[in-house]
C-alpha cells in the first residue's frame, strides 16, 4: 500500500493533521511524516478534524475522502474559506491514492532559521478573507467564537447524526438544538424537548417510552411517550448527564436499534427520531470516572458542538443587550431604550458567570429601573454577585 512517493514541503512552525477513519491509512501517513514535522495529530472523522483545526495551528491536512460523518468536499470547502493557509492533501482509503497541489514536492533542505514555506493554492488565495456566517435562527452574535458554532451547526443540520451540545449553563444550548431542528429536513415534524433532570427517576421510563393502560398502579389510560411523540422529527435530551445508569442502558438500546417497547406490552415499535443531547458538565470526564456509560457517551457525541461562555465572546455582549432591550420594548409596546456608552463599557467588563441568561436578566431589571427615561445608564445595572466579588469602576460619560 502506497500513499505517496514524496511528502509536501512543510514549515517547522506548523504541524500536520491526518483525518481518516482508516487506522491503516493514518499509520502509513504517520510513518512517512516521521521526523519531518511536528506536532502530528490524528482525527477519526470530519467533525473531529474541524474541531482540532479550530484549536491549533496547522500547515498540512491529510483528508480522507471517505469520512464517516461529513462529506469531504463540503468540509474541504469550509477549510479553504476558514483556513486558507492550510495545505490539503486528499486521500482515498479505498484505493490509497493521494492528490492535491504540491503533494509530490520533495521536502527541501531546512534548518532552524531558514525553512521553505508551503505554497498556497490559487483557490486559497482567492478566499483569504473569511466569509461571515449568518447567525442561527433565534441567536445573536458575530464573534469568532460564535462563527465556529454557526459553521458546525450548518454543517451537520441536514444530517441524521446525533449531536452533543456542550457548554456552561445559560449559553443557549436549547437555542442551538432548536436551530438544528429548524434547519433540518425534519423541521415540519415535532421537536420534543425532555429535561432529564426535571423528571423523577421512577417516571423516566414511562415518560420516554410510554405505557399502556394498567401497566402500573395509576395508569388509567395509555400514554404515547416522548420518544414516539417525536417520530419523524427531533428528540432533544437536555441535561442528559442526569440520566440514571439504568435508564442510560435503555436509551443506548434505543439509539442502536431505533426500537422502543412501551411499559405493559411486549410489542416493539420502530421509531424514526434524530437525537440531540445537551450537557453543562464534562460528560467525557463523567464517562471516564464511570458515572456515565462510555458507550452511550460515544453514541451521543458523534458530532460534538461546544458553546463558548459569554466572557469568551465579548464582542457580542452589547448587541445582545440591545437585542434584549428591543424585545422587552416590543412586549410592552414601548419605545426601545438605548444603552449609554458607560453602561456598555461596564457590561463588556463584567465576568458574566451566568452567561447570556444572566445578561438577559440584568437588562430586564435595568429596563424597569429606567422608569420614564429613555436610556439605560450605569446606575441602572444591577448584578447578582456579592459586592466583594465584583469590582467594576464606573467611568464618566464621554
Amino acid at each position: 500500500m502506497s500513499v505517496m512517493t514524496a511528502m509536501p514541503v512543510i514549515v517547522q512552525s506548523g504541524g500536520a493533521l491526518i483525518a481518516s477513519p482508516s487506522s491503516a491509512l493514518r499509520e502509513q501517513v504517520l510513518h512517512r511524516l516521521s521526523g519531518r514535522c511536528r506536532p502530528i495529530q490524528q482525527a477519526l472523522g470530519g467533525a473531529d478534524a474541524l474541531s482540532k483545526l479550530e484549536k491549533g495551528e496547522w500547515q498540512l491536512l491529510f483528508l480522507d475522502r471517505r469520512l464517516p460523518d461529513l462529506d469531504a468536499e463540503e468540509l474541504l470547502s469550509i477549510i479553504q474559506r476558514r483556513f486558507p493557509a492550510i495545505h490539503v492533501v486528499m486521500l482515498d482509503s479505498d484505493d490509497q491514492r493521494a492528490d492535491g497541489e504540491g503533494s509530490t514536492e520533495e521536502l527541501g533542505e531546512t534548518n532552524d532559521h531558514a525553512l521553505t514555506p508551503l505554497r498556497r493554492s490559487a483557490h486559497s488565495q482567492k478566499n483569504a478573507e473569511i466569509a461571515k456566517i449568518e447567525p442561527l435562527p433565534g441567536m445573536i452574535g458575530s464573534s469568532e467564537a460564535m462563527q465556529r458554532v454557526y459553521r458546525m451547526v450548518r454543517l451537520v443540520a441536514s444530517r441524521t447524526t446525533t449531536v452533543l451540545i456542550a457548554g456552561p449553563t445559560g449559553t443557549g444550548k436549547e437555542l442551538v438544538a432548536r436551530a438544528l431542528h429548524c434547519l433540518s429536513p425534519r423541521s415540519t415534524k415535532p421537536l420534543v424537548v425532555v429535561n432529564c433532570a426535571a423528571i423523577p427517576e421512577a417516571l423516566l421510563e414511562s415518560e420516554l417510552f410510554g405505557y399502556t393502560r394498567g401497566a402500573f398502579t395509576g395508569a388509567v389510560q395509555s400514554q404515547l411517550g416522548r420518544i414516539p411523540a417525536a417520530h419523524g422529527g427531533t428528540l432533544f435530551l437536555d441535561e442528559v448527564s442526569e440520566l440514571p445508569l439504568g435508564m442510560q442502558a435503555k436509551l443506548l438500546r434505543f439509539l442502536e436499534q431505533k426500537e422502543i417497547q412501551r411499559l405493559g406490552t411486549s410489542e416493539v415499535t420502530r421509531v424514526d427520531v434524530r437525537v440531540l443531547a445537551a450537557s453543562n458538565i464534562d460528560l467525557a470526564g463523567r464517562a471516564a470516572r464511570g458515572d456515565f456509560r462510555q458507550d452511550l457517551f460515544y453514541r451521543l457525541s458523534a458530532f460534538p458542538i461546544e458553546l463558548p461562555p459569554l466572557a469568551e465572546r465579548r464582542a457580542d455582549i452589547v448587541p445582545l443587550a440591545e437585542y434584549f432591550l428591543s424585545c422587552m420594548a416590543a412586549a410592552m409596546a414601548m419605545p426601545t431604550l438605548r444603552l449609554s456608552a458607560n453602561a456598555a463599557r461596564i457590561l463588556e467588563q463584567h465576568p458574566w458567570r451566568g452567561n447570556v441568561r444572566e445578561l438577559q436578566h440584568v437588562m430586564e431589571r435595568a429596563s424597569i429601573l429606567v422608569e420614564n427615561g429613555d436610556t439605560v445608564e450605569a446606575d441602572h445595572l444591577y448584578f447578582s454577585y456579592p459586592k466583594n466579588l465584583v469590582h467594576l469602576p464606573v467611568h464618566p460619560e464621554c
